[in-house]
Order: C-alpha cells, then structure tokens, then sequence
C-alpha cells in the first residue's frame, strides 16, 4: 500500500484536478487489496493478463537462398572434331557455371555465370558474355509475372530447356538460330486455366515444369548479338554499342501434364545490332512429350534474313527421342535437318546424334519428368554424330560437317 501511495502521489503532481480523484482511488484500490489478501488467507490470487483481440498481427518476413552450379568436361574426336594436325583428342568445357536464386514473397531474382565464356560483351547485349542470367521477377500472379533484366528471351522449346537438361552433348545447330538471351522486360504466365497444377516461381524461362493449361512470354529487349543469326560486329570487327535496337517476341504455350507440351513463339529484330540491315524473323514450334521411361520431341524453326541479310533463310526439323533401358542407362538419338537458302540456292544439312547416357549415383528411381531433372546430378553421356551437309551449306550454329564422337562428364549441385 505504500508504493500505491507514493505512485499516486507522484501523479497528483501533475494537475491539481487530479488530485482528489487520483487519492481517492488509491485508498479504494489499497481497501480492496486488504479485503482480498483477508479473504485469500493472505495470499493474492493471481490475474489473467487480458488479451486485445483486435490488435494487429505481427508481420512475418521471409527470404530464401539458393546457390548452384554444374560443370560439363568433354572429349571429342574425329574428322568432325575440327582437330589440329598434332591432336587426336580434344578437350572441352561447354559449361563452367555457378549462380544463385533469391526469393522473398512475391519477390524473385537470378545471377548466372558461366566461366567457359568471355569476360567482354560481344552480343551488344550491355554485359560480358559469361553473364547468363541477370534478372528480377515480380509475382502478382501464376498469369502474370514481371521480369526484367538479361534473361533468355521467349524464342525456341529447345534454346528454353536447360544445358544441364539435354538429352545428347549437344544442342544441334538449330539452337544459334534462336536471339539467345538479351536484356529485356518480359511478361509471363503459367498454369493458366485448369487450376494450380504446379509451382510457379517467376523464375520460368521454358517448361520447366508439369503444368496444366496455358502459359505466355511477351518480351521487349536490346541487342540479341549472342545469336548466331544476329551480326554484332562492324567490318573492323569492333563491337557495336548496346542499346541501338529492340527485338519484340512472344510465345504461347498449352501444357497437359506429363503427356504434353505444345508452344509457338515469333519474334522480329535488326539483323546487325547496329540497327541496319533487314529485320531478322523467326518462327518457332515445339512438342515434348514424357511417357515414364520414354521422352520424346519435335521442333521446327523458319527464319528469314539472317544476319540482315535479305533472301539468307533457314528451315530445320530436330527429332529426339530417349528411352530408359535400366534405372541408369538411357538410350538417346536426335536428328536434325535443315535446308539453307542463301542468294537463290538452296542447300541441305544433317546431323544425327546416336548415343548413351550413364546415369552415376542417381537421386532416385522415377521416371516422371520431374525426377529426370534430379537424376542429373553426374552424368556420363557418349555420342556419334553422323554428318550429311551439303558443300554450299554455311549455317550459323554448332554443325558438324563430318563424323564425329564426344562424350561428357556432367557434375551439378
């Protein structure tokens, strides 16, 4: 009772209209202790604290991050190896990357860096070549997610699948007929129409997953030098400024589980990065389809004036197709083939990779299409390329123009 008294006597101090009613209290509330603590035996029930129902929540924020990488060390050999007169055997690394992932609640982002390539920028694109993937992403919605920065543009199912994710060593050269990646602002959409059949995370570049329904990449970018179909140098050779062009492309996609997927892009940019020359066209349409142990593909480009090129064009058919003969050997083939026409003639082009794939320590048994991209982990892949090109067939991509044999190690985390 006497710290009560002393405490009232404080606040009696700072008005005196307090004060009557600020002592009357304190002798009311120290009556009542003394009846209470009477009552109780002397001792003081203690009080349930009283709860505020309608006090704001406490707000809870969250980030994660991811690193990863993966690294592909190759041999090659053969008339098709392209080999000094002194080698027998080649080395290569088509891919040293490592990269990280961002993600806060709608918020998502992605570094990518490949070591295999140049620290300098040779596609006009604003950054060095070993910068894959440099972009931001914001999710309002499976529909409709905003990215931007360098990212792969929306152009090509087979450009779009990951390089750790192939099903031979290499992608065919198809793949340089594609404007690569760019810098950009995109808008994308997945799972769109038949309910949430899979995670979307606003990082999606392709069809990376099972879904269910539509999916759509509409995208405004800079430069596409990276693509092979896509001139980024003057005649001295000397790089062209970035942010003198802007290509405008677009995909729509249908997905039905793992039984289909089904896309067509288009998109159009100066064929130099200068901004001269004809515009490049391209055309693009892909099926992939997982049946358990089986994979098969289909995909078709037609494109026109490469290179700002007028009547330089291009179509070609990629065929592939995987089957799991134990849980970790695969049998692989692809077959691609295209016909070039350039000042009014027409010539022809084939390479038909035949091959395995060991699979080393895998994550698991499955065969669904999400299980396949876990199995990737280490991989051993051997290739046959039977080459069939006509002499007056330039092209623009990796094309072998003899027989050649490759293998490689593939590690990833």
């Amino acid at each position: 009772m006497d710290i009560s008294l002393r405490v009232r006597y404080y606040r009696l101090k700072q008005g005196s209209k307090m004060k009557t009613r600020t002592i009357r209290l304190g002798l009311v509330t120290a009556i009542m202790l003394i009846g209470t603590v009477s009552m109780a035996g002397g001792e003081i029930a203690p009080v349930k604290p009283e709860t505020i129902t309608d006090a704001p929540q406490q707000v809870t924020w969250k980030s994660k991050h991811t690193f990863f990488g993966f690294s592909q060390i190759g041999l090659r050999a053969g008339d098709g190896a392209k080999l000094g007169d002194n080698a027998d055997l080649g080395f290569d690394f088509d891919r040293v990357r490592l990269g990280w992932k961002y993600f806060s609640g709608p918020l998502a982002a992605k570094v990518f860096l490949d070591f295999a390539k140049k620290g300098s920028d040779n596609g006009s694109v604003g950054v060095p070549d070993m910068v894959k993937d440099a972009f931001i992403s914001y999710k309002m919605d499976d529909a409709l997610v905003l990215k931007a920065g360098v990212i792969k543009t929306p152009v090509g199912m087979g450009f779009t699948i990951p390089g750790w994710n192939l099903d031979v060593i290499k992608r065919g050269f198809d793949k340089k007929l594609a404007f690569e990646r760019a810098a950009g602002i995109m808008l994308s959409g997945r799972d769109i129409g038949f309910g949430n059949d899979a995670k979307v995370n606003g990082l999606e570049m392709g069809h990376e997953r099972p879904w269910k329904g539509f999916g759509y990449d509409l995208m405004i970018s800079g430069a596409t030098g990276r693509s092979g179909a896509v001139n980024s140098k003057d005649d001295k050779k000397k790089v062209y400024k970035s942010n003198q062009e802007n290509g405008y492309m677009g995909r729509l996609m249908f997905d039905w589980g793992q039984a289909l997927h089904t896309e067509v892009g288009y998109g159009e940019i100066a064929g130099n990065t200068d901004g001269s020359g004809e515009d490049y066209k391209v055309l693009n349409a892909g099926i992939d389809s997982h049946f358990d142990r089986a994979n098969v593909k289909a995909e078709y480009y037609d494109v026109q004036n490469i290179r700002g090129k007028a009547g330089w064009d291009m179509h070609t058919l990629a065929l592939s197709g995987t089957y799991y003969l134990t849980d970790t050997l695969e049998f692989a083939v692809k077959d691609i083939r295209g016909t070039e026409t350039r000042g009014g003639k027409d010539a022809d082009a084939a390479n038909t990779y035949i091959g395995f794939n060991y699979y080393i320590n895998p994550k698991n048994n499955k065969m669904n299409r999400k299980a396949r991209r876990s199995r990737n982990r280490h991989r051993i892949q051997l290739n046959y390329v039977i080459s069939d090109v006509d002499k007056g067939f330039k092209g623009v991509g990796a094309l072998f123009k003899n027989d050649a044999i490759l293998a490689q190690y593939q590690f990833k985390f």
